[in-house]
């Protein structure tokens, strides 16, 4: 059972931690509208055990195939930008989780993606993005 001070001490520890997390999302944004494959290469977590669902795609599972996803979107020179905003931050243990609202092409899309702590640095293990209503 945690005390009322660890308790403390996990909060803020957050809080601190909060805008380097924000700030890996907006680069993981900034890869993408940017199209820099060795960036979106870097915000990955190095491990296998990381995956991805695009919008209407099926789940994709280790990094090859994750990175590979990427590199085809990236590639595509009619892709649109993303738009993205409304980003919170929530942590559990070493993971932070990060909900947004992203803007492609006019459609609303709603985005999930879970940083994990990699020595200094936040690095992606997942992201999911899909269709919400209007």
């Amino acid at each position: 059972m945690r005390s009322d001070n660890s308790q403390a001490e996990l909060v803020e520890s957050s809080d601190q931690a909060a805008p380097s997390v924000l700030a890996a999302n907006e680069d993981f944004y900034k890869a993408f509208n940017q199209k820099d494959l060795t960036l979106m290469d870097d915000l990955w977590a190095t491990s296998d055990d990381i995956s991805c669902i695009h919008p209407g795609w099926n789940v994709l599972q280790g990094r090859e195939a994750v990175l590979e996803s990427w590199h085809g979107i990236l590639s595509n020179a009619n892709q649109p930008r993303i738009v993205v905003g409304g980003a919170t931050v929530v942590f559990s243990g070493n993971a932070a989780v990060v909900l947004c609202r992203e803007l492609v092409a006019g459609s609303p899309l709603a985005a999930t993606n879970v940083f994990v702590k990699h020595g200094e640095d936040w690095k992606l293990l997942h992201h999911q993005s899909g269709p919400v209503s209007v």
